[in-house]
């Protein structure tokens, strides 16, 4: 028995998903024919109360789509300095838009409105690059799944309306936070210029993500999809895995969240361990003492069936997800308590 906590995209579609995928009808999706991804657009787009919406290959597309449409070459984005589309998408914010980042301080990969106010380059200074997004990660993954409060994502809203910039929401992980904090979508459809909803992580599909906006950023979308190599023709049958997602696998992500969060109280208790993030949703990152190697460690728990991340900076992490089973987590949890 493989106990594979690396990430939460290791899954396998389930059986139902499977028959989902065999029964969808497909069409020609670059010629917008295909009817099972057109309904899923539309679902996310009635989901979050956005006006349109695209499907997407990859959250990193998606994400390098949307800081596309809202910069232009030589301007400058705000994130977070552990923000995915800086850390985990190979330099492709200069790479396709041109744009480079001004990198924030937060907290557990999560920034605050004033600490935005402070990143902005005064616009009328021509030596320094004009800003003109904020990008934001929720739940955060290196940060450990954090999940932003929302009262503090008003105010960001509230400075990006008031000098003028865009703001993207990166939400890879977001079903994690709407069902961590029982919070309305539409909230968030309200706050952000644009939105991507990845469907291959915590939802369990093989591959996709829907990217939702206003009508006059996304207009561009499907161009820039296509530069991107983004174009896919009978592609229903991912797009029915991603409905089939958020019919039966949007719930069952607090049973991954009490998951993570025992694995939290049993690694904390734990000698060996130095300390453990906060633990929200359904990633854990935890630090080893000084006097464990981590190389050791990991071949250790490889050598017992068990697999995890490593993030760099003496940062570990374990993400809980829909085929880890509860006998494959009292397994895990057995193995690190007796360590």
């Amino acid at each position: 028995m493989i106990i594979d906590l690396r990430s939460d995209t290791v899954t396998k579609p389930t059986p139902g998903m499977m028959q989902a995928i065999m029964e969808a009808q497909t069409g020609d999706d670059v010629y917008k024919e295909d009817p099972t991804v057109n309904t899923l657009e539309k679902r996310c787009t009635e989901l979050f109360g956005m006006e349109a919406a695209l499907f997407f290959p990859t959250g990193t597309m998606a994400n390098q789509a949307a800081i596309k449409l809202h910069t232009q070459p030589g301007e400058q984005l705000i994130c977070d300095k552990w923000a995915h589309v800086y850390n985990y998408e190979g330099g492709g914010v200069s790479f396709n838009s041109g744009v480079s980042c001004k990198l924030v301080d937060g907290h557990r990969g999560m920034i605050t409105a004033a600490q935005v106010v402070d990143s902005i380059n005064p616009p009328d200074f021509y030596h320094s690059p004009l800003t003109s997004l904020v990008c934001i990660e929720n739940t955060t993954n290196k940060g450990g799944g954090a999940c932003y409060d929302m009262t503090e994502l008003k105010k960001i809203k509230a400075v990006c309306d008031e000098h003028g910039l865009g703001i993207h929401l990166d939400g890879a992980r977001l079903m994690n936070a709407l069902v961590a904090k029982n919070e309305d979508p539409k909230q968030y459809g309200q706050l952000f210029d644009t939105i991507s909803i990845c469907f291959s992580k915590g939802l369990g599909t093989p591959l996709g993500t829907v990217l939702v906006g206003k009508k006059d950023i996304m207009k561009n979308a499907i161009r820039v999809r296509k530069v991107l190599g983004g174009g896919m023709r009978q592609i229903g049958y991912m797009a029915a895995a991603g409905l089939y997602a958020l019919d039966h696998h949007v719930e069952r992500l607090a049973e991954d969240h009490k998951k993570a969060k025992e694995l939290a109280a049993v690694l904390a208790a734990q000698t060996y361990v130095d300390r453990v993030e906060p633990t929200e949703t359904n990633i854990v990152i935890f630090y080893l003492s000084d006097r464990i190697s981590e190389e050791k460690f990991m071949a250790d728990l490889q050598q017992l069936s068990i697999k995890i991340s490593s993030m760099g900076q003496g940062k570990l992490r374990m993400v809980t997800h829909l085929d880890y089973t509860q006998e494959m987590h009292q397994r895990a949890m057995n193995v690190l308590a007796a360590y």
